[in-house]
This record gives C-alpha cells, structure tokens and sequence, in this order.
C-alpha cells in the first residue's frame, strides 16, 4: 500500500511539473511572441530613424529637391548629375519625352537609378492643357469641363486612369490635381486647370481625384496654395500680388486644401504669391512662416509634404534669387524645393541649405524633420525599401 501510495504521488508530481512546464512554456511562447511583435514595431519605426542617422547632411538636403534635367535618355552625364546631387526626385517637362518606348526606357533607368532610397518621379499630368505624355496618351479633358458635369466619382475615376497611365510609365508621383478656385476670369495661368468657380466644386472633385491616385499608388500633390485662382499675374513671369485677408481666404481659397487636409492629401505645392494683409514680410507664401509653419502645419494641422512651386519661376527669379529664395523656403517650414531647369540653380540651392546648417540659421533638425517626412511617403508608395535598407544602412555612407 505504502508503495503504491508513492507512486501515486510521484506520479502527481511528475503531472503537475509537467503541467508548470507547459505553462511556463506557454509563458516563455506568449513572451517571446510580445517582445518578436515589439521588436518588429520598433524596427518598423526607428529604420527611418537609423537611415537618417546613416546620412551625410549633404545626402539629407538632396532628399528635399526635385531638380528638372534636359535631354530625353540616360547618359552617364545625368546619372552623374543626379547621383553627385543625392537629388530625392526628378520632374520630367515636355523636353524630355518623345514618345512611348523613350517614355519607359527612360523612367525604368530614373527608378533603378538608386537603390537605397528610390527618387520620386514627377510631372505635371492634369489632363487638360497641362500634359506632359506622349502624344498618344489617354485624352483627357480640362478640369473645368469635368468640374461642370457635378458628378464626383467621375472624377475619382479620370483620378484612377491618368494615374493608371502614369504607373504604367513609371511615374509615382503627379502635381495634381490643381485645387485653385477659378474666381477672377482674367486669370489665365489658372483659367480651365481648376473644376470651377467655387469651393464646393472644386473640393468635391478634387478630393475624388486625390482618391483616385491614390488607387494607382501615385503620390498626388496638390497646388497652389493658399490659392491661386483669383490672381491676374502668372507666376512664371512676375510675382503675383493678392488683396486678402486672412478671414477672406477661409471663406473661399482654403477650403478645398482643408477638404484635401482632411482626406490625407500626401503633398501641398505653395504657390509664389504674396498676401500683404497676411504676411506683410514682403515675401511670397512659399517663403514665409506665416502661411508654411504657422497657417498650413500648425492651425490646420497639415503633417504631409510641403512642396515648393518651381523655384526659378520668375516671381523667384526676378525678385530674390535661388540662394536667398532656397534657404528663406527651408526656414519656412519646406520640405521640398522643386528646381526645374538648370543645374547652377539646382547647385545653388543645395549649397545654400547646407551652408546655412553649417552656420546654424537653418537647425540640422529641422532638415531631418523633412528627411523623415520624405522618406516616410517613399516608404508608404514603395519607393523606399525597408529590407533593402536593412542590408544596407550600415554601409550607407561609404
């Protein structure tokens, strides 16, 4: 009896160790399972963090331009330019496309051009007017003439299909759609780019087509504002002067960029125009604090990429210069200044930046606020790669 009875309780307790060990096993499994899940979600938010890190001040300043270039191939001439520059983008005009197969060939070289932080490639494909594909491209009709017809998801469509062509080039990014209120009929650099001559128009359909990009994984930066609609200067050629005050813009201007604020819009262009009852600094909202950091980040609470017109249009050109203009943008509150045409003016506005961190009137944090913020979008369309960054950050700089 005394035997049996030891065994019986042996045999409890080898069940009951058994029983502590498979639950301490499931414990341990339970455990590694929560610190394998948090260990991804730090991975997955400080490889941005550790990339940035790995950058040389030159290399994150060239994350903030999209720099234009000419010729319609790839030579070692461009892919030099490019690379030297750390450019983070490149916008292609008319100059550069001829047709199809050089449309592709050559956006197939841009996008394997880097493979530790892809470029964004851009144009301006509005349809209308503003189109820069090959002549065979899908017609599209003027924003105004689709504006008329009131119907909103016709617009997420037409939003759907020049992002389809785009994707199908190579593009990932387009500056459109074009959210101006046409409110002042002399206005002609505007004109039939905008859906119409209210807020309610233009916001319902250019929040669809913002939608519709985004369907086709293109990056949709929309412009100009604070608005530009009711201008009768073209910015292109001088700078554009408009009686506004603050009050009169929320009535009308601001109110499709709120719309596209608060459906997760992924860029804002600010146009080269000045508002002097706003910002009487003299210079145009795409330089100032007033409407980048104080209006547009703070008070309507925009956190996506703040783009700069084309720095050497002419109401840059004429009045400040790429240098004064380049680093007055960056303090303001920029993420990304667009230089179109040449490579001096690309040169000068990089050296700039750079200058100005180095002698600290522009913070090396506030560059990495906007490096974070590129980078974040890059990884959000595919063009940034966190395993390929995993292989490489450690060597980025070399």
């Amino acid at each position: 009896m005394k035997k049996i009875l030891c065994y019986i309780l042996l045999l409890s307790c080898i069940i009951l160790a058994s029983c502590n060990m498979e639950e301490k096993n499931k414990i341990n499994h339970s455990n590694d399972l929560e610190e394998k899940i948090k260990e991804d979600e730090k991975s997955e938010k400080d490889i941005i963090e550790e990339i940035i890190e790995s950058m040389t001040l030159e290399e994150k300043v060239g994350q903030m331009i999209i720099g234009g270039f000419n010729g319609t191939k790839m030579n070692e001439e461009l892919r030099n330019k490019i690379l030297d520059k750390k450019l983070g983008g490149v916008i292609l005009f008319n100059r550069n496309i001829t047709d199809r197969e050089q449309l592709l060939t050559l956006n197939n070289e841009l996008n394997k051009l880097n493979n530790k932080i892809g470029l964004f490639v851009s144009v301006d494909e509005e349809g209308g007017r503003v189109s820069r594909l090959p002549k065979d491209k899908i017609p599209i009709p003027s924003s105004y003439k689709i504006g008329q017809l009131g119907n909103p998801d016709l617009c997420k469509d037409i939003g759907e299909v020049i992002g389809e062509e785009l994707k199908m080039y190579g593009f990932n990014m387009d500056f459109a759609p074009v959210i101006d209120i046409w409110s002042n009929k002399q206005n002609k650099v505007i004109g039939d780019r905008a859906f119409g001559n209210n807020a309610e128009i233009v916001s319902k359909c250019g929040v669809s087509m913002i939608k519709g990009f985004k369907e086709k994984n293109i990056i949709s930066v929309v412009k100009h504002f604070p608005g530009h609609g009711d201008t009768i200067m073209d910015s292109h050629k001088g700078l554009p002067v408009l009686e506004y005050g603050l009050e009169d813009l929320k009535k009308r201007e601001l109110i499709p960029f709120i719309e596209a604020i608060n459906n997760e819009v992924d860029g804002i262009m600010v146009g080269h125009l000045m508002l002097p009852q706003v910002d009487n600094s003299g210079y145009p909202a795409s330089l100032s604090k007033i409407f980048i950091k104080d209006l547009l980040r703070n008070k309507l609470g925009y956190n996506g990429l703040i783009i700069t017109d084309d720095m050497e249009m002419g109401a840059i050109k004429n009045n400040f210069g790429i240098k004064e203009a380049s680093t007055k943008a960056v303090k303001a509150g920029v993420d990304i200044l667009l230089v179109c045409h040449t490579e001096k003016s690309i040169t000068a506005a990089t050296q700039s930046i750079i200058e100005a961190v180095k002698n600290q009137s522009i913070s090396l944090e506030q560059i990495e606020e906007s490096v974070k913020r590129i980078l974040k979008t890059k990884e959000k369309y595919g063009i940034l790669d966190y395993e390929q960054f995993k292989l490489n950050v450690v060597d980025y700089k070399e």
